[in-house]
């Protein structure tokens, strides 16, 4: 208990916006070789007693000291013990322990702690104290209010777990927040990109490896480290990036941050004695202009500092050549003004030049001293341009030693000392102080070196990549809620309406239910998607299922004579086995779904996990409580209940063959259905291909449109439309469409790496679906794509009044005297799709065969004048309508305007696309595999439990023969309602194109631990009925069915009532998802009924006594 109200005030306290990491100060010494490394040890500072580095008076930060001149580099590491960098990093832990007290200090004298202000303090202790002493006040007083002083524990308990789900919410409240904003989105409902990359396999792929890729790809992507971007290995040599909230136009971009190696560079920083004339001229430059050039040579350049969280780490070493310079960031979308410095630092010829593709690997080690210290190894190449570098400016016998820079992305990240020249291309950097470099300094500086010098390339294309628009994620998002909140309603409705004051009882469980999985997830920081809305829809339905199954056994109870006391007892007792079997069940395919999921997948996994397991919470603890409180109270006198069903004495098993024979008939004519469809079944996920919706300006035919793809297609896709919003138009009319390809990129594997085909070097899948649908219709007058027209404005000089020194100011200065135009869009285009466009048309300049700008990271700026990105978050895409581009005076004005006009040109044949989803061939395979493999694990484990619960294998078996026919019947009629696609009955049922895709097995993995519920109802009541007779006759299974029905159609109602709203309001994301589980409902409560039971008596009575647990 404490620990999790520890982690509540963790969760409470923590701000975003913090430091990661508790500044600590390091004592540094002058570098030396690995030959004097025992000397180093004996001239180290020595720790003072306990163990404890003394911070002295100007102590710095991590970074800034490890930046500092007292970084050291040697030649050879000699032998480490395993043993040594154990105790070191036990040691490092213990130290940033003792740090955190107080000890040290940040370099401009200002704590970094504690990680949250005063005002959001106050909110966590009031929060905290909420938590702890409102349940047992409130406890207590009701207790005694209420004379159940006994029950005062279990009140605590319920008052307590309210609390906390509440937690979340009131902070959010407290801190002036909205509470929508604290849920984390996935991007099929916030819009975003999902992509696989592949590593190519040029060396062996060790976890290592995968990690510092997976590293560096972090610092490509989120360098500031406060994006909500994740990015993980997930097997194979692959890295999935999730990126959510961002628009489609900048997905290019983002492929060539996670695809680029990085830029690690070595080089020997300005001194002001020996290279006097350098840094005097590079002194008398403007601070708009970053590098001194000599006969057009590039003699040294200004390097700003590295910068972490957004603040920048500034060398303590004065003897490096510094200037101060104003800076700008954005804050909240507005530019503001900092101050940050520039280092000189020379720069050799390219020939010599040492960056990190020569780099061959990085990693912290511990040196014969016990000092945690970073090795590293250089190729061939890089140890013969190192040994040079740093034999010309080595200064033997001097104190006063050179610094080597170590630039990683332009920013100057380190400068060590340079103490001998290292020729052997292996050498170490240390830190100062006795213990070197801690453990997490080490690991820091090693992924830096990394980041720019791994050898592996990742594969360019995605192995898929899933695309959606932040308007298409609004829709399908608002949609999802619709769906949720109408379902919900509909539940409490139903049973207020059935059960009356039981009914109740039930709906304060099922919200009480509803706000712990939402505060859970909260508080586990789970991911929100579309599937995970439709498990929260699901839970709905399943958590009442329990509280169908306790009402049922009171009301049997009750018509035996009991009393409402006993009912509630028994009727709690006698349900919990059957509640419990159920459940379970349903969890266990749900964690199997969790382990094969792709991330949105594994967002229904953990909603209906949660879901789940509070629903047996509410409705077994909570539920039982306030009957028994209601029954003492003499709230509850009696039990009213509405009636359904009466007593039934059906004979269920007279017409077996009858309803065997209807089975399989549905079975094969399915199974037919499905086989003459063959890939057409699947969606891309399993088969390989690129889906992209797309819009038209004005309402157009699905069938219209069909027919004009074909000519570009053939038949190598399917076209679907889409409801967007409250869009009416007439059936199979509209203006959003989605279309399925075949088109698939092509990737390098170990057999074929290099190997491209012919005609495939330059263009992606997407690229060459997005021509085909251009080809199609660019010269029909009557449909029309919807595209982005440019108009672009006259150019004029960049000009800045004397003595101004805002913000803006400051950023124009490099453009003063430059060519300046606005462009603008008829649609709003985000920044960085413009900032691609334009560095790419202005690349595509060349004289006499060369390029005519070199570094475009320099030439040209734009800013966004009109559009919403005036208002956009820090972290959101910032689109605007129109743009003002300035450019560099050495940008020839002509040259920007034909680079502009390229531009219009270019977006004038380029259709809008609202969504992309991308799947390799063989990415595709795998998954079609994994499924497979999940739906058969869950079956067979599943029939394990029930072979285990009911002591027989042949329960075991029966429900695997219902499982497999239930999948089977909703595949087969799946694949028959296809063919009505388009029709006015497939229109009528709101029909699409059903595919089998990751949406749809989570369906089928559902709708099995759904099905095993009812059957688990019906066998616990076989079994309760056949008492200690070994066998089991037609007569019992009647018997049991008859029970059982009215509870076995009450259980299947809810959950079907609440599928069917999420069919019918929850838009075409789960549409899908939805169809499966409406079909599975009736297929499931039809096989306990008519499959499983029949089986069961068959096989028994021809197995007793050869077949026992």
């Amino acid at each position: 208990m404490f620990q999790l109200l520890n982690g509540l005030l963790f969760l409470l306290l923590q701000d975003p916006t913090a430091a990661e990491e508790v500044a600590k100060s390091v004592e540094t010494t002058a570098v030396t070789p690995a030959t004097a490394v025992e000397d180093v040890a004996a001239s180290a500072p020595q720790e003072p007693a306990g163990g404890v580095k003394t911070a002295t008076p100007d102590a710095v930060p991590v970074r800034e000291k490890a930046a500092d001149g007292a970084s050291s580099i040697v030649d050879e590491a000699k032998a480490r013990s395993d043993a040594a960098f154990d105790a070191a990093t036990t040691q490092d832990i213990a130290d940033a322990a003792v740090a955190t007290e107080g000890v040290i200090e940040p370099a401009d004298g200002e704590a970094n702690l504690p990680p949250a202000g005063p005002d959001n303090a106050w909110v966590a202790w009031l929060i905290l104290l909420l938590v702890i002493a409102v349940p047992i006040l409130l406890s207590n007083l009701l207790a005694k209010m209420w004379r159940v002083k006994e029950w005062q524990g279990r009140m605590s308990v319920v008052f307590f777990t309210l609390m906390l789900g509440a937690a979340p919410f009131l902070s959010s409240l407290l801190k002036g927040e909205k509470i929508a904003d604290q849920f984390r989105l996935g991007i099929d409902l916030a819009g975003g990109t999902n992509m696989v990359f592949q590593i190519k396999p040029e060396k062996e792929l060790t976890n290592d490896l995968i990690n510092e890729m997976v590293e560096s790809v972090k610092r490509r992507v989120n360098p500031s480290g406060t994006e909500e971007i994740t990015v993980r290995g997930v097997g194979g040599g692959r890295i999935e990036v999730i990126i959510p909230g961002e628009d489609p136009q900048t997905v290019d971009e983002i492929k060539r941050q996670i695809t680029r190696l990085g830029s690690l560079e070595f080089f020997i920083a300005a001194d002001s004695a020996e290279d006097r004339e350098i840094v005097r001229a590079a002194q008398q430059l403007d601070k708009a202009t970053k590098e001194l050039r000599t006969d057009n040579q590039v003699q040294a350049i200004w390097s700003p500092a590295f910068e972490k969280d957004g603040e920048p780490q500034l060398m303590k070493d004065r003897s490096i050549v510094t200037r101060e310079i104003q800076s700008i960031r954005y804050v909240k979308g507005r530019p503001e003004s900092y101050k940050t410095e520039e280092y000189l630092l020379l720069v050799e010829p390219e020939d010599r030049r040492v960056t990190g593709r020569y780099l061959k690997s990085a990693s912290p080690d511990i040196d014969p001293a016990g000092k945690v210290i970073v090795n590293f190894t250089f190729d061939q190449t890089g140890s013969f341009r190192f040994g040079d570098l740093t034999s010309r400016f080595d200064r033997p016998g001097r104190e006063d030693k050179r610094k080597l820079a170590i630039v990683l992305d332009r920013r100057v990240y380190s400068a060590p000392n340079l103490n001998d020249p290292i020729t052997g291309g292996r050498g170490q950097i240390s830190g100062g102080g006795a213990g070197g470099f801690t453990s997490l300094e080490a690991d820091e500086l090693a992924g830096v070196l990394n980041a720019g010098a791994l050898e592996v390339p990742i594969d360019p294309k995605p192995l898929s990549e899933a695309t959606v628009d932040p308007t298409l994620g609004a829709d399908v998002r608002n949609k999802g809620v619709r769906a949720t909140l109408i379902s919900a309603l509909a539940v409490v409705l139903f049973m207020l309406y059935y059960y009356r004051f039981s009914g109740l009882i039930a709906v304060i469980s099922l919200l009480l239910n509803l706000g712990l999985t939402l505060a859970a997830m909260l508080l586990i920081n789970a991911t929100f998607t579309l599937p995970g809305i439709a498990g929260i829809v699901l839970t709905i339905g399943m958590a009442v299922d329990a509280n169908v199954l306790i009402y049922e056994r009171m009301r049997e109870e009750i018509a035996k004579g009991s009393s409402v006391r006993m009912a509630i007892q028994n009727g709690f007792q006698k349900a919990f086995s059957t509640i419990f079997d159920s459940n379970l069940t349903t969890l266990l395919t749900a964690v199997i779904l969790f382990i094969i999921g792709t991330d949105q997948v594994k967002g229904f996994a953990v909603t209906l996990i949660i879901g789940l397991a509070l629903s047996m919470y509410t409705a077994l603890f909570v539920g039982r409580l306030i009957f028994d409180i209601a029954e003492r109270r003499q709230w509850l006198t009696t039990l009213s209940m509405s009636r359904m069903i009466g007593e039934t004495n059906f004979d269920f098993l007279k017409q077996q063959y009858l309803w065997a024979g209807i089975s399989i008939t549905i079975i094969v004519v399915g199974m037919a259905a499905f086989f003459a469809r063959g890939e057409a079944n699947y969606d891309i996920d399993f088969t390989g291909g690129t889906m992209v919706s797309f819009q038209t300006t004005t309402p157009q035919k699905t069938d219209d449109l069909t027919a004009a793809l074909k000519a570009q297609f053939g038949d190598q896709f399917s076209l679907e439309r889409l409801s967007i919003g409250d869009e009416v138009t007439p059936e199979g009319v509209g203006k959003y469409f989605r279309l399925r390809s075949t088109e698939s990129d092509q990737h390098d594997t170990a057999a074929t790496l290099g190997a491209t085909p012919e005609g495939n070097e330059q263009t992606t899948a997407e690229d060459r679906v997005r021509e085909k649908i251009y080809a199609t219709f660019k010269d029909r007058d009557s449909i029309k794509l919807r595209m982005v027209k440019v108009e672009v404005g006259p150019i004029s000089t960049v000009e800045i009044k004397d003595g101004d020194e805002s913000a803006e100011a400051l950023i124009a200065l490099r453009f003063k005297g430059g060519p300046m135009a606005e462009l603008g869009f008829s649609d709003e285009v985000a920044e960085g799709t413009l900032r691609d466009m334009l560095a790419g048309k202005l690349k595509a300049i060349k004289v006499e065969g060369k390029e005519k700008y070199g570094s475009l990271e320099e030439l040209f700026d734009i800013k966004g004048l009109v559009g919403s990105g005036e208002t956009a978050g820090e972290l959101a895409v910032r689109k605007f309508e129109t743009y003002q581009v300035r450019a560099i005076p050495t940008v020839a004005a002509e040259d920007l305007e034909s680079a502009m006009k390229a531009i219009q040109t270019e977006l004038a044949a380029t259709p809008l696309f609202d969504e992309v989803n991308t799947f390799a061939s063989a990415v595709a395979g795998e998954m079609k595999q994994r499924a497979i493999l999940a739906i058969i694990v869950s079956i067979l484990v599943i029939s394990i439990y029930i072979w285990f619960r009911f002591q027989n294998l042949v329960f075991g078996l029966a429900a695997i023969v219902a499982l497999v026919h239930d999948v089977l019947v909703t595949v087969g009629i799946t694949a028959l309602a296809s063919y009505l696609t388009g029709t006015s009955i497939g229109n009528f049922l709101l029909l699409e194109d059903l595919r089998i895709n990751l949406a749809t097995i989570a369906a089928y993995l559902t709708l099995v631990g759904f099905s095993l519920n009812d059957t688990i109802v019906i066998f616990d009541r076989i079994r309760e009925v056949r008492g200690k007779n070994p066998a089991i006759t037609a007569t019992m299974i009647n018997t049991s069915l008859n029970q059982t029905l009215g509870r076995t159609i009450l259980t299947t109602l809810t959950v079907f009532i609440v599928v069917l709203i999420m069919y019918i309001f929850g838009g075409s994301g789960i549409h899908g998802f939805a169809w499966c589980m409406v079909i599975g409902c009736i297929a499931g409560t039809y096989s306990s009924v008519y499959i499983a039971s029949p089986i069961l008596v068959w096989a028994m009575n021809r197995t007793i006594g050869s077949v026992k647990a």
